[in-house]
């Protein structure tokens, strides 16, 4: 059986790209136009061509590696056309194998259903971009432009995978019709069956003179920029399709979709929880006990903040509409204000002063207190631990 892996040069595991770049170098190294037309060099192209259609293609990949040979007269079996498990039975069932083959192609949506030429030209792959935004970008939404690297249409020859000037040549040994038929006498008979033209691999024409931009493949890889409506509202994970952005497909196929993920990172003021935004604003003890009207930079600028007088460490002052935008609506969530009351640490003697007559003023000079069954801190981390 042929080792179309050595014929590339590539390992068994080898993914479908390094099988295409092998691909577009040994073909490039083989062609007879460029080595010659020799029955030498159009031999060497010819196992180039047959390695890549039958790696290039996963069903026939899988027969290979399973010890089928796809082109291979009679299926290709590993063991050789003299091999049979059955020993003395070889002869009177050499038909089977042909016609078995071509039930397997027909079922497997394979030759044996050709009814024609196949298309060069197929879709591209889809293809998934990730870009980092600004959390500001996704509360209000923004515009961005992006670069990536895709396949492109080859500009040398429009998609058409021949050298400028040139045109693919009709198979002669199909005459254009991308299968060939052939007769298989087995005990049930004799069997007809259209097999894939072994000369233009099923396609019916030949490409004698490849574009030299793109070897022959109509598509090269590049760079192409594209600008992204972002709407407000996205969050980290989320994908948005931009159809027909994506890859180029082979010999002038269709575009694919490309998607961008986004990632939003992190703010130093501001976290995220769904539509909301929470921040925490340190205030000190006086301002928490007599009030105060404090101004905070939000996101949409300056805005004011009211201090209740007798506020409480981890109260929640909530700012309407100054949260994250909705996913296609126009309402935003809400900014959650957490108050944080700082206590004073570096008092001076006059300071301390105050605060003792404040004490007296209020009978706290000797604070009686009592740990209580319900409310506050310890309370609601008890009924976290207990799960209350």
């Amino acid at each position: 059986m042929n080792d179309y892996y050595a014929t590339l040069g590539v390992a068994k595991g080898a993914s479908a790209e390094d099988i295409k770049l092998a691909y577009r170098r040994a073909s490039r190294a083989h062609h007879p136009d460029i080595v010659g037309h020799t029955p030498a060099a159009e031999e060497e192209f010819k196992r180039i061509n047959a390695a890549f259609e039958v790696l290039s293609d996963p069903k026939k990949r899988e027969l290979y590696d399973l010890g089928v040979d796809p082109l291979a007269p009679g299926g290709g079996a590993a063991g050789g056309a003299g091999a049979n498990p059955f020993g003395g039975f070889s002869a009177s069932f050499a038909g089977f194998g042909d016609v078995f083959e071509a039930m397997f192609n027909a079922a497997a949506g394979g030759s044996a259903g050709q009814a024609g030429p196949l298309s060069r030209s197929s879709r591209g792959r889809d293809q998934l971009e990730r870009i980092s935004i600004e959390l500001k970008e996704a509360v209000f939404g923004v515009a961005k432009e992006i670069t990536y690297s895709t396949y492109l249409t080859c500009g040398g020859c429009g998609g058409s995978c021949c050298a400028p000037g040139t045109a693919p040549q009709t198979c002669s040994a199909c005459r254009g019709r991308g299968v060939r038929e052939r007769l298989v006498r087995s005990l049930l008979g004799t069997v007809r069956t259209m097999d894939p033209c072994r000369q233009c691999q099923g396609f019916g024409n030949i490409i004698a003179s490849p574009c030299p931009e793109c070897s022959g493949q109509g598509r090269v890889r590049g760079l192409t920029s594209v600008e992204v409506q972002i709407p407000a509202g996205v969050d980290s994970g989320n994908r948005l399709r931009m159809t027909g952005r994506g890859e180029a497909g082979p010999a002038g196929g269709p575009p694919a979709d490309l998607y961008i993920e986004f990632k939003v990172k992190r703010h130093p003021d501001f976290v995220r929880d769904g539509d909301d935004l929470v921040a925490t604003l340190p205030i000190p003890m006086t301002a928490a006990a007599l009030g105060a009207a404090i101004v905070v930079e939000t996101l949409d600028g300056p805005r004011e903040v009211g201090i209740r007088p007798g506020s409480q460490p981890g109260a929640v002052i909530t700012l309407e509409g100054l949260g994250v935008g909705r996913l296609n609506q126009k309402t935003r969530g809400d900014l959650l204000v957490h108050l944080d009351v700082q206590v004073p640490t570096d008092l001076d003697d006059s300071q301390r002063e105050l605060l003792r007559r404040l004490a007296l003023e209020r009978h706290e000079e000797r604070p009686e207190a009592r740990l209580a069954s319900t409310g506050g801190v310890f309370s609601r981390l008890k009924d976290k631990l207990t799960g209350r």
